[in-house]
């Protein structure tokens, strides 16, 4: 098995007849999904997701891939590929099209739907091409077939790429659910017979990869959804994604047999359900879906709420219900229901609503005491027999962590391909396809790229660890004035501490130490402003530390008059 090597420079200029493929997304991470590929100077790329914020990253409301490998080629971009409309996957294209508004997107009719409603509010008008499974397009050089695979959400697409340099497929998200809610089925007599033609590479889902055996049927969900809503005594609240439609359907058919009525909660919430019912994708009886307004007028043992907030986010609305922030305050009784997995890194976040929400006196049903979600992908059973049916002559795991892409080159190799066909990239690493062998050229630049409110990219790695002192540690401010020709202090030190835990009085014993650190540095001549505040900086900074083993931000100020 090939890996990336820390010192990986540049890739070199693609091999004539070579296809190059660069994740710039979603190894070694689960989100922020984008593959690059490039034939003849030309660029296709498959999704454009985001990565949601962790604990970590605080203020950060989304994170981007990375564009800066692609920003001086836009006009070699042929289109986007969306494989299906989950936000780790569509949530990126707004912010590339805001660079270029007329790269096509190319994707089904939900996933389309969904992407247009989310460009709408970025003002941006895109170029469409919808396809279905067995649809086959020229995309500049490149003739991409769609084929149909089952995922926790409709409309869900692979896609086989064939250049003159072989055919790549590229699985998206996907499972091989055998009795699924939409009876679509993951196409397996395509992939087959793409295989009798020649997969070259094969990059595949690792999510479940460390699961052993089968991913359970999402129809084995309904009769648990059934005895939560029977037993229930009071309000039901359920918390999903918000395109997670398999899931809706069915808290709308256990809502309508318990008849109860349904209100959509959250902006995202409501535009997604609303889209996949105007298209058909969500069956709503007449009668059952409500303003969430009308709910006052019900007893609440007829009422279901549906709303986000199941991965524990700060202001999504079952976390401000939590928090005791929302209009909708929980009461004894209440049943809640987390109708989703837990993201890699929102553990905490998520059990931190669950005892708030526990604390208010709902009973709150979750994956962890009940079956009422299933995994979207494909656990390993599915992807050992998923690899003999396709054949792959090299294989290049995506969409996982480290864990989760070792795990599937693992089983990869299991079912007989060659060590050395099975490239385990991250994010940035450039993958060639020349002369049938997949191997490792390069690196481009693939870092995190932070959305802040309205600012792209402007928040870096400085700022977040800035923030984090500020949070954990909090800061300290020093104001001095100095005469500007002696350099002798005139007003102060004065200082004063925010989230320090140190009560500014406690100052008294630092203050004598500042001041004979700036008396004596006036004394030898030094007295520019910026190394006068370095002075402050690590005399006041030391003291806090033998004192309290705390490292506050420290923020001298220095003022010449």
């Amino acid at each position: 098995m090939s890996h990336p090597h820390p010192e990986l420079g540049p890739p070199p200029p693609l091999p004539e007849g070579g296809l190059r493929v660069t994740p710039l997304g979603g190894l070694g991470e689960i989100g922020r999904n984008m593959t690059v590929f490039e034939y003849g100077g030309r660029l296709l790329i498959v999704d454009c997701g985001v990565l949601f914020p962790e604990e970590e990253q605080p203020g950060i409301d989304l994170i981007l891939p990375d564009f800066s490998s692609i920003r001086d080629r836009l006009d070699d971009i042929e289109g986007i590929v969306l494989t299906h409309g989950h936000e780790d996957h569509i949530g990126g294209v707004p912010f590339l099209l805001r660079e270029k508004p007329d790269i096509p997107l190319i994707g089904s009719k939900l996933t389309l739907a969904l992407i247009e409603a989310k460009l709408q509010e970025h003002r941006i008008r895109p170029y469409t091409l919808e396809v279905a499974e067995g649809h086959r397009e020229r995309i500049g050089p490149f003739d991409c077939e769609f084929v149909a695979v089952n995922h926790s959400i409709p409309d869900a697409l692979a896609v086989a790429i064939r250049t003159p340099a072989g055919m790549v497929v590229h699985t998206g998200d996907f499972k091989m659910d055998q009795l699924p809610l939409d009876n679509r089925l993951t196409d397996l007599h395509a992939f087959a017979r793409l295989s009798e033609e020649g997969i070259d590479l094969l990059l595949s889902d690792s999510t479940n990869a460390e699961v052993p055996g089968f991913t359970p049927h999402e129809r084995d969900i309904s009769g648990v959804l059934r005895q939560v809503f029977a037993g229930a005594r009071k309000r039901i609240i359920v918390a999903s994604f918000a395109s997670h439609v398999h899931r809706i359907q069915q808290i709308l058919d256990a809502a309508h047999e318990y008849g109860r009525r349904v209100a959509f909660v959250g902006r995202s919430m409501v535009r997604n359900m609303g889209i996949a019912r105007d298209l058909g994708y969500l069956k709503v009886p007449a009668g059952l879906v409500v303003d969430v307004k009308a709910l006052d007028d019900l007893p609440d043992s007829e009422v279901v709420l549906v709303c986000t907030g199941s991965q524990g986010e700060p202001m999504a609305a079952l976390s401000r219900m939590a928090n005791r922030d929302h209009q909708i305050r929980i009461v004894e009784g209440d049943t809640v229901i987390l109708a989703s997995s837990l993201i890699p890194g929102n553990e905490n976040a998520v059990y931190r609503v669950i005892n708030g929400l526990t604390r208010w006196g709902a009973n709150v049903v979750h994956k962890g005491n009940a079956k009422v979600h299933v995994s979207g992908h494909a656990s390993a059973g599915e992807l050992l027999y998923f690899y003999n049916i396709c054949r792959p002559k090299n294989l290049m795991p995506v969409h996982g962590e480290w864990r989760h892409l070792r795990a599937n080159a693992e089983l990869g190799a299991m079912t007989g391909v060659p060590h050395d066909r099975i490239v385990i990239a991250e994010d940035g690493v450039a993958v060639d396809l020349v002369e049938g062998k997949a191997k490792i050229s390069g690196k481009v630049q693939a870092g995190y790229v932070y959305v802040d409110g309205l600012s792209v990219g402007d928040v870096g790695e400085p700022a977040l660890k800035d923030r984090k002192i500020l949070g954990d540690e909090g800061i300290i401010s020093v104001f001095v004035v100095i005469d500007a020709s002696t350099g002798k202090i005139t007003g102060g030190p004065h200082v004063q501490a925010r989230g320090s835990g140190i009560e500014d009085s406690a100052f008294g014993e630092v203050i004598p130490k500042i001041t004979e650190v700036l008396e004596r540095s006036a004394q030898d001549g030094v007295v520019e402003p910026h190394q006068m505040q370095q002075l402050v900086r690590r005399t006041l900074g030391k003291w806090v530390s033998d004192t309290y083993r705390r490292r506050p931000m420290i923020l001298p100020v220095v003022v010449e008059v």
